[in-house]
């Protein structure tokens, strides 16, 4: 069941425009009762011309469910979940004008139930508890340190399933790689070929910037973006769209050898 409240009390015409106004820039356009929060778009209808793709490999019904939104921006994700049922909703996010949008788009829409807190993807741990599904799309590739993030969100967050996206670049194909890489070909001297091969996983490291922002530090090929989720302990369910995968915790390789996560030592202050 939805919590949607009354609406008496919600923002709307005049007062709500002002409100959107006052936050802008938006990056989620997001339909509240006729008010758009960015109807001039550079990518369109964003994200709902995304969702709209692969809307279908979420369940439609997610009564009872508890879902956690990370980076969760505007909150278009957060709402979408509450509006196929979800019991509990958490959204994060380290940008405060974020959650505040999110927070009225919230408010405007009449749901409840929705909670939004200033953590990034490296806090997680904070949360103190694991959610049936977490949404983690948009943020790997403005992560300095992508696979900690996954890595951080197996150990502590994911509790079944988990939609994933990160903005890609380089070939969708996705090549047959071996279960060991020699140093050389067989029997000579010769490197092998399988990194020269454009499907091989590749993390593209963008140092400066891309597309006017500085936070976009890599690009994956869709290879390299399925690796990594498997190497993280997620099992590939659904790919969906190219930047899209659906995933369900799984073993976490190589974890006899130790835990994945790592936990630097913070200086102290002088």
């Amino acid at each position: 069941m939805n919590d949607v409240a009354a609406g008496a009390g919600r923002p709307t015409g005049a007062e709500l425009r002002s409100r959107i106004d006052a936050l802008a820039p938006w990056f989620h356009n997001i339909d509240l009762d006729g008010v758009a929060t960015a109807p001039n778009h550079f990518l369109g209808d964003y994200p709902r011309d995304n969702f709209v793709r692969f809307a279908h490999a979420l369940p439609a019904d997610l009564s009872g469910k508890s879902v956690l939104d990370i980076g969760c921006n505007a909150g278009f994700y957060s709402v979408e979940m509450k509006r196929r049922g979800a019991a509990r909703v958490v959204g994060i996010d380290s940008d405060e004008r974020y959650l505040a949008q999110a927070r009225l788009a919230t408010e405007a829409l009449g749901f409840t139930g929705i909670e939004f807190r200033n953590l990034d993807v490296y806090q997680v741990a904070q949360l103190g508890e694991r959610f049936d599904l977490v949404i983690f799309m948009g943020v790997l590739y403005h992560l300095r340190h992508p696979l900690l993030a996954l890595d951080l969100i197996r150990e502590h967050v994911a509790g079944d399933l988990m939609l994933f996206q990160t903005m890609q670049q380089g070939s969708d194909e996705i090549a047959d790689v071996p279960e060991n890489h020699p140093f050389f070909v067989p029997g000579t001297w010769t490197k092998p070929t399988y990194f020269d091969d454009p499907a091989y996983p590749k993390m593209h490291f963008i140092e400066r910037r891309y597309a006017d922002d500085w936070t976009n530090w890599w690009a994956p090929n869709r290879a390299a973006s399925a690796a990594m989720l498997r190497a993280a302990g997620f099992q590939i369910l659904d790919n969906p769209d190219p930047e899209v995968f659906l995933c369900r915790t799984a073993p976490v390789p190589f974890a006899q050898f130790g835990p994945a996560a790592v936990y630097p030592a913070t200086g102290a202050s002088a």
